[in-house]
């Protein structure tokens, strides 16, 4: 007897209506940002505000009474001062104006109707890091001694990706970043505070580099200088070539608290320099060229006038601003942005994220959507 085919059972009507609307729905929903970004760096000047950024140097604080300068208010106007904000700022960040700007977008000019801020009702340190690299803030965050963070990171989730697992790293001048990026459970690589770096390979370079540490009086125990962690940075990215990459500077924040602005206005300088360095490093290496978004922000802004621009936190009005600029070959060159609607630090993490092809949000719902203006390609 012939053998033939059973025939398929009928599906039921419901079930075909719910397969439907299941497709219509995986068809409806966006695809994960395709670009030419391979690499994505988040870096941070810590505290520093958008006044700077700019228009320059603030003609107030030129005054060693408000400025508590040490150089001659001469001195700070030959170097700092010009007519113009444009060409004021040009002098302090001359990377940001001069490459960053003009092939990138930079948000946060609230004189040209360009508004960036944090949402997260503290305006200081702890809590805009965590807004940024979770992409929501969290209330229960009120102090920068806060300990262990609860909530996982982008950094962290990104690490989990079978393509980018053990590419993902934060190098940092505050040693907080070990509990911000809760590296016991993240197990993400962190360098941060003046723990000694791991060894070059270079054994003269590495001696050096363990006798500064040893021997330099520490400004603060908490924060290494910008210097010291500009080796390290350097060395690492050279001989590891990590995908996502976190840095954090510290000095502009730590100097406007001793009320030194003409150091605020050098360390700003020297920071813009550090961008470049690593960018210049970044796009020579074939790993990196063509392929690598940066990504440069504040965690927070300060206050205004001649004594509040010392202090940050809900008290001084203005510390919620903050500036985000975006450099990358998925980002169109629209240069400084005028009269658009408002960016959010919140809104970095998913940023970060979807620069490397990754939906952040589909498993993280509450974080705030992408800074769509920086995704859209050439």
């Amino acid at each position: 007897m012939p053998k033939f085919a059973s025939l398929p059972m009928p599906v039921p009507m419901p079930k075909v209506i719910a397969l439907f609307g299941l497709l219509l729905i995986a068809s409806l929903a966006p695809p994960a940002f395709a670009g030419k970004t391979q690499n994505v760096v988040l870096i941070v000047s810590d505290g520093l505000r958008w006044q700077e950024v700019f228009q320059g140097a603030d003609p107030l604080l030129l005054d060693a009474k408000n400025g508590g300068n040490w150089v001659s208010d001469a001195d700070m106007k030959k170097r700092y001062w010009r007519e113009t904000p444009q060409e004021r700022r040009q002098l302090v960040m001359p990377f940001i104006w001069g490459t960053v700007a003009k092939q990138g977008q930079i948000f946060g000019n609230r004189t040209q109707g360009s508004d960036a801020h944090v949402t997260n009702g503290m305006a200081f340190s702890y809590p805009g890091y965590n807004e940024m690299s979770v992409g929501y803030p969290n209330p229960a965050i009120d102090t920068n001694e806060f300990g262990p963070n609860p909530n996982a990171s982008v950094f962290e989730w990104l690490n989990k990706s079978p393509d980018l697992a053990g590419r993902v790293a934060a190098y940092a001048t505050w040693h907080n970043f070990y509990d911000i990026f809760n590296q016991t459970r993240s197990h993400l690589v962190i360098q941060a505070g003046w723990n000694a770096p791991p060894k070059s390979g270079d054994a003269s370079k590495d001696a050096l580099f363990a006798r500064l540490f040893d021997t330099t009086t520490q400004f603060d125990e908490e924060d290494v200088s910008n210097s010291f962690l500009q080796v390290e940075l350097l060395d690492y990215v050279k001989a590891h070539q990590p995908k996502v990459l976190f840095v954090g500077y510290g000095e502009t924040d730590n100097w406007a608290h001793q009320g030194r602005y003409d150091l605020v206005l050098e360390s700003a300088h020297r920071t813009d320099g550090f961008v470049k360095e690593l960018w210049d490093t970044m796009q020579a290496m074939p790993q990196y060229r063509g392929t690598t978004t940066f990504i440069v922000t504040a965690d927070h802004g300060r206050g205004s006038g001649p004594t509040e621009w010392k202090e940050h936190g809900v008290k001084e009005k203005g510390s919620e601003n903050v500036w985000i600029a975006v450099i990358g070959p998925d980002t169109p060159p629209l240069g400084e942005r005028q009269n658009v609607g408002a960016v959010t630090q919140a809104q970095i993490a998913a940023t970060v994220a979807a620069l490397v092809g990754k939906d952040y949000r589909k498993d993280v719902p509450k974080a705030a959507p992408v800074i769509a203006d920086v995704l859209k390609g050439p």
